[in-house]
């Protein structure tokens, strides 16, 4: 025998499952461009310039932070280099032990 489904699962108003399309006074939706619009290129350009600016600080910005690195380790590098020089001078003054270990 045949079994019938019961249809309670599905929706009651098939409208529901039909997706909305965006409706044409939404902002965030792009707009198709008709034509040249040169006051749009203008914008383009400042922005581009305005980034090229920013890059030119940053980059600025960068390499005075290198420096600055740089010349911090070579202050580290000078005070570990008197660091040891200093106990260099302390090992020539320790005497030699008075038992000599036995080479294996």
């Amino acid at each position: 025998m045949v079994q019938l489904q019961n249809d309670s699962s599905l929706p009651s108003d098939p409208t529901q499952d039909v997706p909305v399309p965006p409706s044409t006074s939404d902002p965030t939706t792009p707009k198709a461009q008709t034509g040249f619009n040169p006051s749009r290129m203008i914008g383009i350009i400042r922005r581009k310039a305005m980034i090229k600016d920013l890059a030119a600080i940053y980059h600025a910005e960068c390499l005075a932070y290198c420096q600055e690195l740089l010349e911090l380790q070579k202050k580290v590098e000078e005070s570990l280099i008197d660091m040891k020089t200093a106990e260099d001078s302390r090992r020539e003054t320790m005497r030699p032990p008075k038992r000599m270990k036995k080479g294996r």
